[in-house]
């Protein structure tokens, strides 16, 4: 499905970035992933910090002095540090929305002037549950960081269409990562979470990965500007 393609996954070396990244694989892309620190990896790495767009220009720069083109982009990268706005500070307020929207906004703004050349591209973005229809407690940086990114997809979207670029985004529910069940202190809260989604479990980093492989894919040509929730049916959008 993907195969000749040329991937590449910010936040790839751990929970959905690493999901998305082993589906891209396993449906025949050569994947890069990129993270601030360098992790275990069995892909094509390059360290970046996508909030600084100077470090994301010289990743895209890498990847295309080493495989020619990129095809596929996933801005996944992200961060969801707890803290009620009482307490947050400016500084952790920025941070979020650095990392989180800035984020997608620099790697589109390096990438897309060669996907432009190419005349075809995938840009997709990790949204969250938490931009489109409800709220976190603690969580008011990174809910307004995911709404936004739903607001970048549609607007870049129509701007790329004349130039069979798609730009979608996939809004992932209770996904089982490390990282999303820290909060998550005993088997009982665990299970009222499991309780509240129809499917009756939660996600794996597979199932982000499915719904990115395929609006990466030529199936999902006709779509863009959209944002996909896979939840489990937690929400009705």
């Amino acid at each position: 499905m993907l195969k000749g393609k040329v991937a590449v996954v910010t936040g790839g070396t751990m929970g959905i970035g690493a999901g998305i990244a082993k589906k891209l694989h396993e449906y025949g892309a050569t994947v890069v992933v990129c993270a601030r620190k360098k992790a275990p990896t069995k892909y094509f790495f390059v360290e970046c910090d996508v909030s600084n767009f100077n470090s994301v220009q010289t990743m895209i720069k890498t990847v295309i002095k080493k495989f020619k083109r990129i095809d596929i982009f996933v801005s996944n990268a992200g961060i969801y540090p707890f803290v009620m706005l009482k307490d947050m500070t400016e500084q952790q307020w920025d941070q979020v929305i650095n990392v989180n929207l800035k984020g997608a906004f620099n790697c589109a703004k390096a990438v897309v002037p060669y996907m432009l050349k190419q005349k075809h591209g995938r840009f997709i973005s990790t949204a969250s549950i938490a931009g489109v229809s409800v709220g976190f407690p603690g969580l008011t940086h990174y809910c307004a960081s995911k709404a936004g990114i739903m607001g970048f997809t549609r607007a870049l979207a129509l701007e790329l269409a004349p130039y069979k670029i798609t730009v979608n985004a996939v809004a992932p529910g209770a996904i089982k990562t490390p990282g999303a069940t820290r909060g998550i202190t005993d088997e009982k809260q665990l299970q009222r979470t499991i309780q509240a989604i129809p499917e009756a479990r939660m996600g794996r980093p597979a199932d982000i990965g499915e719904t990115v492989a395929f609006l990466a894919s030529d199936a999902s040509e006709y779509i863009t500007g959209q944002t996909i929730v896979v939840d489990g049916g937690y929400t009705d959008e």
